[in-house]
C-alpha cells in the first residue's frame, strides 16, 4: 500500500520532469549544440519558442501598404529577413519546442533535395493543415506516395493536358465576356482569376462546372484562412480535446462538410456507372482515382479517404497557385508595358485573333520567360520544409533526427550571387537561354514549382492554363496599372495581393 501511495505521489513529479525536459532542457541543449556549429538564432522561449516574436514582427510590417517594389521578402517574411541579417544565412528558430533550421545556401538546398540517403522526408502535419490537405500526395511518403504520384502523373500527362485545352479556353472566354463591361474602365482581376482557376480545375480534373464546385472552393478558402491565421499559435493536443477555440470548432465543421461534398461527387460518378448511364469512371483525375479505388489489384487500390484527400489537394493546389501566378503576372505586365507588348506580339504571331491551340502553347517563349520571372519574384510557395528522419550530415553541419529544415524561395530567388545585382527587378530576359542558364546550372536556385521527384505534379497544367489565359487577354486588351492599386503582398498559404490587382482595360 505504501509503495502504491509513493507511486501516486511521484507520478505528478515524473510528468513535470518530462514536461520540463521536452519544453525547456532539450531545446536549450539543442540550441547550445547548434551554436557550437556556428548556427545561431533568436533565443528559445519556454513553450512558445520563437512564435511570439514572429507574430510581433509580422504585425509591425503587415498593417500598412508598401511602396511599389518587388523586394517583398522583408514584407512577406519579415522575421526570416531580419534574422538572416542578424544571424547569417543558416539559422535556428523555434515553432513551440520544434527546432527549425532556415537554409538559404544553394549548395545545401541542392543536397537536401537530392536526398540520396532518403533521410530528408516531408514534415508531419497536424491541426488545420491536416484538415485542409489531409494525408495526400503533398505530405505522404514511401509506397503510398509512389502510388498517388503515378495516378496524378497519368491524369496530367501530355495527351490528357491536350484534351483539357478546350475546357480551359471555354472558361477564359466566359471570363472575358465579363471583362467587356469594364472596357475603358478599372477592373479588379484577382477575383476574376479566382473564379477562372476554380472553374478550370473543376471542369478539367473533376468534370463539373464551377457552379457545382463553388461550395467546395468556398470551404477550402475559409479553411485556408483559418490555417494561415493559426500557423504560429501554439496549442497542446490535450487542450484541444477539452477547450476548443472558435477557429478549431469552425475548422471541424468545414472538414466534415468538405468530406460530405466530395463524397457526394464521388458517389454520383459511381452511381452513373452502376446504373449504366456511363461505361466507365471517366478519363479525368476523379475518374483515375475511382478506377484505382475499384482496382482488382490490392497493391494499387486506394481507399475512400485517400480519394477525399487527393480531391482536396488538387482542388486547393490546382486553383490557389495558378490564381496567384496570374494575379502577379498581370500586375507585372501592367507595370512593364514593354514586356506586355513583346508578349502580345508573340501571341498574335502564333495565334492571330484565334484561340490558342496546343501546338502553339509550347512555342510561347516570351510568355514562358515572363512566367518564370513572375514565379521568381512572387513565388506562390514561401517555405518548403523537410524533416530529418535520422541523424544526418548536411555540408559542414550535423543535425539529429526530427529537425525541420526550412527553405525560403523568396530569399533564394533574390540572391545576387545567383541572379545578379538586378535580382529585385522584373527582367524576364534572364531566362532567355532557359532555366538552367539563368540559374548558372544550379537547378535548385529556382523553386517556382519545387524541385526533384517531389516537383509539382501540376506544373504543366498550371503553366498551360496561365499561358492560355494571358494569351487570350493580350489578344483583346492593353492594360495599365490603376492609380487605385495598393501594393500589399501577403500570405494566405500562398503569396497573394491583399487588396487585389486593379488595372485599366483598353480594348485593342
Amino acid at each position: 500500500m505504501a509503495a502504491l501511495l509513493a507511486i501516486v505521489l511521484l507520478l505528478p513529479l515524473i510528468v513535470i520532469i518530462i514536461f520540463l525536459h521536452k519544453l525547456w532542457w532539450a531545446p536549450l541543449q539543442f540550441q547550445h549544440q547548434m551554436k557550437s556549429q556556428g548556427i545561431k538564432g533568436p533565443s528559445y522561449k519556454f513553450i512558445h519558442g520563437s512564435t511570439k516574436e514572429i507574430i510581433t514582427i509580422k504585425n509591425q510590417t503587415s498593417n500598412t501598404p508598401m511602396e511599389l517594389s518587388h523586394d517583398i521578402f522583408p514584407r512577406i517574411q519579415p522575421h526570416l529577413y531580419s534574422w538572416t541579417k542578424l544571424y547569417g544565412n543558416n539559422l535556428l528558430y523555434w515553432i513551440g519546442a520544434q527546432p527549425h533550421i532556415l537554409v538559404t545556401e544553394a549548395d545545401l538546398i541542392k543536397e537536401i533535395f537530392s536526398n540520396k540517403e532518403g533521410t530528408y522526408t516531408k514534415t508531419r502535419i497536424t491541426g488545420y493543415l491536416k484538415k485542409l490537405l489531409g494525408d495526400g500526395i503533398v505530405f505522404t511518403e514511401g509506397e503510398k506516395w509512389i502510388k498517388l504520384r503515378k495516378l496524378a502523373n497519368h491524369a496530367f500527362h501530355g495527351e490528357c493536358l491536350k484534351d483539357m485545352l478546350p475546357s480551359m479556353v471555354a472558361s477564359v472566354e466566359a471570363m472575358l465576356e465579363k471583362f467587356k463591361c469594364h472596357e475603358g474602365k478599372e477592373i479588379e482581376v484577382c477575383s476574376e482569376f479566382r473564379l477562372l482557376t476554380s472553374e478550370v480545375i473543376s471542369r478539367t480534373a473533376f468534370g463539373s462546372s464551377y457552379v457545382e464546385g463553388r461550395k467546395i472552393f468556398d470551404m477550402l478558402t475559409k479553411l485556408g484562412v483559418l490555417t494561415s491565421r493559426n500557423s504560429h499559435k501554439i496549442r497542446f493536443a490535450v487542450l484541444q480535446k477539452f477547450a476548443r477555440t472558435k477557429d478549431e470548432i469552425e475548422a471541424d465543421k468545414i472538414e466534415k462538410s468538405l468530406h460530405d461534398s466530395i463524397m457526394e461527387m464521388v458517389n454520383r460518378r459511381q452511381d452513373e456507372v452502376k446504373t449504366g448511364k456511363s461505361n466507365d469512371f471517366g478519363s479525368d483525375f476523379l475518374g483515375s482515382l475511382l478506377k484505382a479505388h475499384h482496382s482488382i489489384d490490392k497493391k494499387n487500390r486506394i481507399s475512400a479517404l485517400e480519394i477525399i484527400d487527393e480531391c482536396k489537394t488538387f482542388y486547393f493546389a490546382g486553383q490557389e497557385t495558378t490564381y496567384s501566378l496570374l494575379s502577379w503576372a498581370v500586375l507585372l505586365l501592367a507595370i512593364n508595358t514593354d514586356w506586355q507588348e513583346r508578349a502580345r506580339t508573340e501571341v498574335l504571331e502564333l495565334f492571330g485573333r484565334e484561340n490558342p491551340v496546343s501546338e502553339g502553347i509550347s512555342r510561347l517563349k516570351t510568355m514562358s520567360m515572363i512566367i518564370y520571372e513572375t514565379l521568381r519574384l512572387y513565388s506562390p510557395v514561401t517555405a518548403i520544409t523537410r524533416r530529418t528522419d535520422s541523424k544526418v550530415g548536411l555540408g559542414k553541419y550535423e543535425f539529429p533526427a526530427n529537425v525541420n529544415l526550412v527553405i525560403p524561395p523568396l530569399s533564394l530567388h533574390r540572391n545576387p550571387d545567383i541572379w545578379g545585382q538586378d535580382c529585385q527587378l522584373f527582367n524576364p530576359d534572364r531566362f532567355a537561354e532557359g532555366l538552367a542558364k539563368a540559374t548558372g546550372g544550379n537547378a535548385t536556385a529556382f523553386l517556382g514549382f519545387g524541385y526533384g521527384p517531389r516537383i509539382c505534379v501540376g506544373l504543366n497544367f498550371a503553366s498551360n492554363e496561365a499561358k492560355i489565359a494571358l494569351s487570350m487577354i493580350l489578344q483583346r486588351y492593353k492594360f495599365t496599372l490603376s492609380p487605385n492599386y495598393v501594393h500589399s503582398p501577403y500570405i494566405v498559404l500562398t503569396t497573394q495581393p491583399q487588396h487585389g490587382v486593379k488595372i485599366l482595360l483598353q480594348p485593342l
